[in-house]
């Protein structure tokens, strides 16, 4: 527990009530934003919760709430995660699900809570915010155009940087997000699609739902080596796949998840674009009952925009116009499902070779988010 001079406190959530008010903090701080899109509560809840979320099965979090006057007026969470210092080699903590009123005492209280619990596990440095790893949601806004997010991405108010910069964290890196509208197609794009499927034979099949588990198996084998030498990379557990495919699967269209497969059958790349459920959401107000289901089902074909969440070749792959053939595909496919744009998130700032590649596309770098870091 946290006590400062005013009538300011920091208290770990460790009933269920706390956990309840940590859950709900948002809806006072977003309150009359019209670009905030509430997440589902249950999905929430259920991140902390140490039997449905497989992250707790080999690392660490503490949740805090701040209190002033007994009123919740922000919450961070604490994390440990032990692949990221196994993988990596380096003793940093993070911290995620921030969200605070616009006081720089409180997110000052809240951030040194977090850096004394990650002190006392022998961590030398902080980093977030990512909830719980950058295999989730991770970042923060801090510029671009305006709008709400599209799904899996953050949102903040634009008062958090200056919050987690007067209390002494420091940009480690940026993440962009770029834009593509129908129709903003380079011809290079024909050339370079020629090229993958004569040249090279490349062919590209759709996520067979009736073998979801096997194609699961191909995904998760394809992104960690793909992503196996990015900075902050970690890779995904089988069971953390699992749990990510049982969220996503219910939103998921087959016809946006692509293999690209070579003349002998073998995996050359995967690319999945997630329709912009976050259309549905805000129009849902963290509930699926009794109404959310209903909602979901007729907001659900109103989804104008889509994510592309994943899109990663094996490195013999590289360089060999199979990720034109897949985003071709994507945009192809999207906009026979009413589609008009797409974002390609995130992209690392130094990723030189995946950002010219999407300029190239035709996109537009259109929104930017932050990781920040501090030594303890």
């Amino acid at each position: 527990m946290t006590n400062l001079a005013s009538s300011l406190r920091v208290v770990p959530v460790e009933s269920r009530a706390d956990l309840k008010r940590f859950i709900a903090l948002p809806w006072s701080i977003y309150r009359g934003d019209p670009d905030w899109v509430p997440p589902l509560k249950r999905d929430v809840r259920a991140a902390f919760d140490p039997a449905k979320h497989p992250f707790h099965l080999h690392s660490e979090v503490q949740p805090y709430l701040a209190l002033r006057d007994g009123r919740a007026v922000g919450r961070v969470c604490a994390i440990r995660n032990r692949n990221h210092e196994r993988l990596h080699d380096e003793s940093v903590g993070f911290f995620g699900w921030f969200e605070c009123v616009d006081d720089p005492e409180v997110a000052g209280a809240l951030l040194d809570a977090v850096r004394a619990w990650l002190r006392e596990r022998g961590l030398t440095a902080m980093r977030g915010p990512t909830s719980f790893s950058t295999n989730e949601t991770c970042g923060l806004l801090i510029d671009g155009d305006p709008g709400p997010p599209v799904v899996l991405m953050p949102y903040n108010p634009p008062y958090y940087p200056g919050l987690l910069e007067a209390a002494g964290l420091r940009k480690v890196k940026d993440l962009f997000a770029w834009l593509m509208k129908k129709g903003d197609w380079p011809p290079h794009l024909f050339r370079a699609e020629k090229v993958a499927t004569r040249r090279y034979g490349i062919r590209i099949k759709t996520m067979d739902m009736s073998r979801f588990d096997e194609e699961l198996g191909r995904v998760q084998r394809l992104y960690n080596a793909a992503w196996e030498k990015n900075w902050g990379f970690v890779p995904m557990t089988e069971a953390e796949m699992d749990h990510m495919a049982a969220e996503l699967k219910p939103i998921l269209d087959p016809e946006l998840a692509l293999f690209a497969e070579t003349p002998e059958g073998e995996t050359a790349g995967f690319a999945l674009a997630l329709p912009d459920f976050n259309q549905v959401l805000r129009r849902m107000n963290g509930r699926l009952f009794p109404f959310g289901i209903l909602k979901a089902l007729i907001y659900r074909r109103q989804i104008t925009c889509m994510r592309v969440i994943i899109l990663g070749l094996a490195e013999e792959w590289r360089g060999k116009a199979v990720d034109v053939l897949l985003y071709l595909w994507l945009f192809r496919k999207g906009i026979a499902a009413g589609m008009t744009s797409a974002e390609q998130s995130w992209i690392l700032e130094d990723n030189q070779k995946m950002n010219q590649a999407i300029e190239r596309l035709g996109g537009r770098m259109y929104r930017t988010y932050r990781l920040y870091e501090a030594a303890l």
